[in-house]
């Protein structure tokens, strides 16, 4: 730094230093952001695209009744009170409780009926264990829609479960194709070693199941789980078939349709219950997202 004599002999104040250094660190941060923005623009844009329609309802859900029908973006003022208002509408919370019912034990039973069948086609040596395999996955390519109506014949008419969330859940207790294969995967990752060194020390098939390949297959587990819970917490078809004709058994998928039809010019109300019904389901995954991204990582390392 330079300095100035003001009298002869005495250095003065120092002069102030050249903007360059500054200007060309500006200038390299700049440039670093432009190049991230450039490297990562693909990931930018598809997190927008699935971001902003969520936004977009949120915002929608905190309007009021006339200004839901405009064209205005951000809410002038935020009606909170809009969340209240649909909890307190007739059925909202009997929905929430058939729904929690419907993936809750649904997902339990799944789970608990797949791992002893994956773990037998994963680890199990046995004459014909690749058809049972072939087997398990083509029952995958049978779209529901093909048999919906002599199982709502079984179900409606011989068991008169008709009315019930019961014709969906029953049958999960006896195994999933989807869940069964993805197990499968999965526990074809775990060593033989692992297996064969607890059998040395006098475990059983189950007791091994147990202690070893349950706290191994935990990412796994857990992905399959997610994928249940999913898959019947915003399932519209099954409640449609089999509970439309009873109010008291809807699920919020289909009732979510039916408060629509009522709401049908109140926007924000729609917005709304649809905020309700999305949330639990995105607070599960964001808990849960390690686990999943583990477990469906890993079910593709070995065929």
């Amino acid at each position: 730094m330079t300095q100035v004599l003001d009298r002869p002999g005495r250095p003065g104040k120092p002069l102030a230093p050249a903007p360059t250094a500054s200007r060309a660190a500006r200038t390299a941060r700049r440039r670093a952001l432009l190049h991230w923005i450039a490297v990562h623009s693909l990931g930018i844009a598809a997190a927008l695209f699935f971001v902003l329609p969520f936004v977009f309802v949120v915002l929608t859900s905190l309007m009021s009744d006339q200004q839901a029908l405009t064209r205005d973006l951000v809410p002038r003022t935020w009606e909170w009170d809009n969340y209240a208002r649909v909890l307190d509408t007739p059925g909202f919370l009997t929905w929430w409780k058939n729904t929690l019912l419907y993936a809750g034990l649904g997902t339990v039973l799944t789970v608990a009926s797949s791992i002893p069948v994956a773990y037998a086609l994963a680890k199990f040596r046995f004459r014909g264990r690749n058809l049972s395999m072939m087997l398990v996955i083509s029952t995958m390519m049978l779209p529901p829609q093909v048999i919906i109506i002599p199982m709502y014949l079984f179900w409606a008419k011989q068991l008169d479960l008709a009315g019930t969330l019961w014709p969906l859940i029953i049958p999960m207790a006896f195994g999933d194709a989807f869940s069964i294969f993805l197990l499968r995967q999965f526990l074809l990752t775990i060593p033989n070693e692992y297996l064969d060194a607890a059998k040395v020390d006098g475990c059983g098939e189950l007791r091994t199941l147990i202690k070893v390949v349950l706290p191994m297959a935990k990412p796994g587990i857990a992905a399959v789980a997610l994928f249940q819970f999913f898959y019947a917490w915003n399932d519209y078809f099954g409640p449609q078939i089999y509970a439309s004709e009873n109010p008291a058994a809807w699920t919020l998928s289909y009732g979510l349709e039916s408060f629509k039809g009522a709401h049908h010019t109140d926007w924000n109300m729609t917005m709304a219950a649809t905020v309700l019904v999305m949330a639990p389901v995105i607070l599960v995954f964001f808990f849960a997202q390690k686990a999943f991204v583990e477990g469906v990582t890993l079910t593709g390392v070995k065929g």
